[in-house]
């Protein structure tokens, strides 16, 4: 039987054993994995169910404009309705937020917006505020709010809740989520606590937020809240969706280990989930001490890697931040002190080469021309001598002993970045290409061969 529209697919989520990273917990943890909605987040739910609120009480009219400030995932859910139901979408974000999710939500029609962050909610730049004025400015449009619409939360508990529920007949001990408009933790944790008050409803947070410090002690310390690089969760105010007595514990993670667990989410379970998730998970793993033997242990994974393949899925990105710790060409070659690159002129002879190699015991050799230019002296890589290479040569005709280098020499070595990856390098060298090479910052050349690269890995 079909569906009448996308909007009719929103929900029934499925709830997936972690087997992998989470094998050495006395617990079962189990995936609410939430990038099934057509939207690939669990927004969606709340989306629906704000603008089918807005609908009833006459806020939003037919053919009027959804106006919200949203991280993306939200904006994709509200520009979904939109699609189906004709309205026409303005979403305010955040330049934190990646790329992706701006131009996805222009993919389905909506006008985006881009604020700076790091501006108090209350800013007129803000991107609450200015979500806020063009509501106030634009004639029949309804501003969402998601922070303060009681829809959020009402949306999970009328579906996320009771799924969870069923889905785990009523055995779930504990639900673990990362937060920031409080809705999802906020609903799916008062249908549940109705259905067992024993359920333990845990909040993830990370360093930069103030919520935790709030749940804490009650207070609002501004001096808590600094700029942050995790997407999609913590805040620098307590939006209205909040039902704090709700929560038993929350649980900082910082934006490093969210980065790094959802990569290893991805890799190693192949459910390919976005940047909140590998904090939630993060908390779990962090929190592995208070898990007992039968317990069944919910996170929700709130939508999906595609979202970030610009930002924690790309090395550079991660690299440049410090939260990849990967070895690189600069790695390989840092131990070897002030060592000059040995190399050899293309009209050297063959014999003088073998002696070269038989001296400073290599077997990769680069062939470099030396030109007068107008700069003065410029080097140039124009080859390459190997000593398998030299080998097969030298059998099939030993008279080449005496000729140039120019004459027998093979194709240049590939000239890499300095940070390049050693998953690269190790990509670049093959059977033909025995050696990498790559300049420092002073302009001197290093070489890396096929043993730098597995002596590095078997460390």
């Amino acid at each position: 039987m079909w569906l009448n529209n996308i909007l009719e697919t929103i929900g029934n989520t499925p709830l997936i054993k972690l087997n992998k990273i989470t094998k050495d917990l006395p617990c079962t943890v189990l995936a609410k994995v939430e990038y099934f909605n057509p939207g690939n987040s669990i927004k969606d739910r709340m989306a629906l169910k704000m603008v089918e609120e807005a609908e009833k009480s006459g806020k939003l009219k037919p053919g009027g404009t959804i106006i919200e400030g949203t991280s993306g995932n939200t904006g994709m859910g509200l520009a979904l309705a939109g699609c189906v139901k004709g309205y026409k979408c303005i979403f305010v974000t955040t330049d934190k937020q990646s790329k992706e999710k701006a131009d996805i939500l222009k993919a389905v029609g909506a006008e985006v917006i881009v604020c700076p962050t790091n501006v108090e909610p209350e800013d007129p730049g803000s991107y609450y505020s200015v979500a806020a004025r063009l509501a106030k400015e634009i004639p029949n449009s309804f501003h969402m709010n998601q922070y303060d619409n009681p829809a959020n939360s009402l949306a999970h508990y009328e579906t996320t809740g009771p799924e969870i529920w069923e889905q785990t007949e009523g055995k779930i001990t504990h639900l673990v989520i990362a937060t920031g408009t409080g809705g999802t933790i906020t609903g799916t944790a008062k249908y549940l606590k109705e259905k067992n008050p024993a359920v333990k409803i845990w909040a993830v947070d990370v360093y930069g937020s103030l919520l935790k410090k709030f749940h804490d002690t009650g207070e609002i310390d501004m001096n808590e809240v600094h700029p942050y690089i995790t997407e999609g969760i913590g805040e620098d105010f307590v939006p209205a969706n909040y039902d704090m007595s709700l929560i038993d514990k929350f649980e900082l993670v910082n934006d490093k280990d969210g980065a790094v667990m959802a990569r290893r989410i991805s890799k190693e379970e192949g459910i390919f989930v976005g940047y909140s998730s590998g904090s939630a998970l993060q908390a779990i793993m962090q929190l592995k001490n208070e898990f007992k033997k039968d317990d069944i242990v919910v996170v929700v994974f709130c939508d999906h890697g595609s979202r970030y393949v610009a930002k924690i899925y790309n090395d550079q990105w991660m690299m440049e931040r410090g939260f990849l710790d990967v070895k690189t060409f600069k790695d390989l070659v840092s131990g070897r002190g002030a060592k000059p690159l040995v190399t050899i002129d293309p009209k050297q002879t063959v014999a003088e080469v073998i002696e070269l190699m038989k001296k400073y015991d290599i077997e990769n050799v680069p062939v470099m021309n030396a030109c007068q230019t107008d700069n003065g002296l410029g080097e140039g890589i124009i080859g390459s001598l190997s000593e398998s290479g030299l080998f097969k040569k030298i059998l099939s005709n030993p008279e080449i002993k005496d000729q140039q280098v120019q004459s027998v020499m093979e194709k240049a070595y590939p000239v890499v970045p300095f940070d390049t990856p050693v998953e690269r390098l190790s990509n670049l060298i093959s059977k033909e290409t025995g050696a990498v090479l790559s300049k420092d910052d002073s302009g001197n050349y290093h070489i890396v061969t096929k043993y730098d690269i597995i002596q590095s890995l078997a460390k």
